[in-house]
């Protein structure tokens, strides 16, 4: 049934798999493995987004947009991608760049993700409203301007989460997961994965179902706003896995989002996560970013070491990109 939607090739194809074997070690406890999203595309530094935008791209290029419309914070990893698919189509972007994040570098709006937007050719506009993974009025009006300039615009919210196509990126991620499975000749019980918009989460959720075999997928929350983000990843995994033809409902035990990393704000690293940061860099030379990746890899190692996830598990980590972000952070690491 996932074969019946139209996907626009944006990826390299099925991202690397591999084991981290010095973490593993280091943990004592599970074999952990990661799968690469930071290195699934040429455009501008890929990351999990660009999954997603593979399945909306049909569908706005069959409406005629002239304009992807999509709202982030400053740093936003997904308006970047957004921005280096429209380069890459031909498109204008004009991204809604919120201040999601309250963090005190002088330069937080002229590095990183935000640099890269405007160096792709993005209208960026910067807007003082705070986190919230919902509608914001702010991208209704962003829309609504496109219109009034003659422009065709496309609508991606936040994260390219709450859309209608926005779970099928992922959704294929565990397809591709179980071939990837057979050629390893390995099996992945419990998936770990960073939750905040809500789709790349749900997406495995709807995928994994499917297959009918054991596997947990424990979504650590990174929003700090812990139910809005399980309501979220709950609601798109159930019309994801009606879009694909799952046949039953999802149960509630197959919703998973863990709190715990996530801090008090959305965007502010904790010290687990700086931990988790320097730890898998100097054992793995795997590089993480302080609002996603280190948040849900303290999660795993927590998990691992306390033994909620047991010894004999074999973990998948996805890696869903965001390095970009860690310019804006770069007080944090000065030694």
């Amino acid at each position: 049934m996932l074969d019946d939607f139209p996907r626009y090739p944006l990826t390299f194809g099925p991202t690397p798999v591999h084991p981290l074997d010095r973490l593993s070690q280091h943990l004592g406890g599970a074999a952990v493995w990661a799968k690469r999203e930071d290195c699934n595309s040429g455009l501008a530094f890929g990351g999990n987004k660009t999954r997603k935008l593979e399945y909306l791209v049909p569908d706005a290029l069959e409406k005629g947009a002239t304009h992807l419309v999509s709202i982030g914070g400053v740093q936003s990893n997904h308006t970047r991608q957004v921005a280096a698919v429209a380069a890459k189509l031909g498109l204008k972007a004009h991204l809604v760049q919120e201040s999601w994040v309250d963090w005190p570098d002088a330069v937080n709006d002229r590095v990183g993700n935000i640099l890269l937007s405007r160096l792709m050719g993005a209208h960026v506009q910067l807007v003082d409203a705070g986190f919230g993974i919902g509608i914001k009025s702010s991208w209704e009006q962003a829309l609504e301007d496109v219109r009034s300039e003659g422009g065709i615009p496309y609508p991606i919210p936040a994260g390219a989460s709450d859309h209608p196509l926005g779970g099928l990126g992922f959704a294929n991620w565990a397809e591709e997961v179980r071939q990837q499975e057979r050629e390893l000749g390995v099996f992945f019980d419990t998936i770990v994965v960073c939750s905040v918009t809500g789709s790349t989460h749900a997406g495995m959720i709807a995928g994994f179902a499917g297959q009918d075999r054991p596997r947990r997928v424990l979504g650590i929350d990174a929003s700090a706003k812990l139910d809005e983000t399980r309501a979220q990843v709950a609601k798109i995994a159930r019309n994801t896995a009606e879009l694909i033809g799952l046949g039953r409902a999802l149960r509630d035990d197959e919703i998973t989002v863990l709190d715990g990393w996530a801090g008090d704000r959305y965007g502010i690293p904790v010290r687990s996560t700086l931990d988790a940061i320097r730890l898998t860099g100097r054992l793995e030379g795997m590089i993480l970013d302080p609002v996603y990746e280190g948040k849900s890899m303290a999660g795993l190692i927590d998990l691992v070491t306390t033994g909620e996830i047991g010894k004999d598990s074999t973990v998948l980590y996805a890696h869903l990109g965001g390095q970009p972000a860690l310019n804006a952070y770069s007080a944090l690491f000065t030694d």
